[in-house]
């Protein structure tokens, strides 16, 4: 305070300057909150992430010396869809059977297929690994179908020793096929011009607003019978003298469970149960698929929570992340 000629006391620079502290001490008091708040939220998301992933392993481990201590019969699932990215895509499937035959424990792999097909390569990679697994482990294979044995699923199954089927399942379909669309026709009714620049003759090659050439038409066709002489020869191959093959066999038809065994695509009528009790003599089944499971999924969030957290707490420090 200042005193005026009078001797009365006004307000001066050292009041301004208390508030002026005071405000400031609230101001860091509310930032060091903040950023142990933050702190505090880290940790836990952190130690959250730290008791999932022990509970997976945890569980992982428990699997692993279960499946081992008892003779038992391995399954792996096939179904949906066999594409890459799908979860009977050749990476998943290929890693479940190398589980199972890994296993001393398990007395024969069991595939039990519900799938209407997909991709042929894919298809092409698990056939080829059950056929070296086969010869690596001296193990058998059996292929149980459930619903639907298709297209790709049928090229799987015939690397396997003997297939099983229910009467009502239908099998087959050994063929191939590339579908799309033509919409010429309508882009000429509505005045929709196409406008195409390409490098290559035939880089357009199916281009479905394009009018369909015959030259390319024909080299199509052409791979696509390369492709179904293959799933032929993989077929000939797996079911040896038990096919008992003729002009539709490979036309592309599919036939219930009762007829492919009359027609030596299936070994005979039964269900996993049926499998494991009767065929491999091991009554216990232990499931080898692989399944992206809670556990990891609640880590995967975690994880990202973990990293925005994180972020926040560099910044709150003045990092930057860039």
């Amino acid at each position: 305070m200042n005193d005026d000629p009078l001797g009365q006391a006004i307000p001066g620079n050292a009041d301004r300057g208390w508030e002026r502290a005071t405000i400031e001490k609230l101001v860091f008091a509310t930032i060091r909150e903040q950023q142990a708040a933050r702190r505090w939220k880290l940790f836990t998301r952190l130690l959250w992430l730290v008791l999932i992933g022990a509970v997976v392993w945890y569980v992982y481990a428990s699997q692993q010396a279960t499946s081992v201590s008892t003779p038992h019969t391995a399954v792996v699932d096939i179904k949906g869809e066999i594409a890459s990215g799908a979860e009977a895509s050749a990476e998943n499937v290929v890693a479940s059977l190398k589980s199972a035959f890994d296993d001393s424990g398990a007395q024969a792999v069991v595939l039990l297929i519900n799938s209407p097909g997909g991709s042929p390569v894919q298809a092409g990679i698990i056939n080829d690994e059950i056929t070296r697994l086969k010869a690596l482990h001296n193990k058998k294979v059996y292929a149980v179908v459930e619903e639907t044995c298709a297209s790709a699923a049928y090229y799987i199954a015939a690397a396997a020793d003997d297939i099983y089927v229910d009467k009502a399942s239908l099998v087959g379909s050994i063929g191939v096929l590339m579908d799309g669309f033509g919409f010429t026709g309508l882009m000429e009714k509505i005045g929709i011009e196409r406008r195409l620049m390409t490098a290559g003759a035939n880089k357009a090659m199916l281009d479905p607003f394009s009018p369909q050439d015959e030259t390319q038409r024909a080299y199509i066709q052409a791979m696509l019978g390369q492709i179904h002489t293959q799933f032929i020869d993989v077929v000939k191959k797996g079911r040896g003298e038990r096919l008992k093959s003729d002009d539709t066999t490979f036309s592309g038809l599919v036939w219930n469970g009762q007829q492919a065994v009359s027609l030596g695509l299936a070994d005979g009528l039964g269900n996993l149960d049926f499998v494991a009790r009767e065929i491999v003599k091991a009554e216990e089944i232990v499931d080898y698929t692989q399944r992206e499971n809670v556990g990891l999924r609640l880590a995967k969030r975690f994880g990202a929570a973990v990293g925005e957290g994180m972020f926040i707490a560099a910044r709150s420090a003045g990092v930057s992340l860039r």
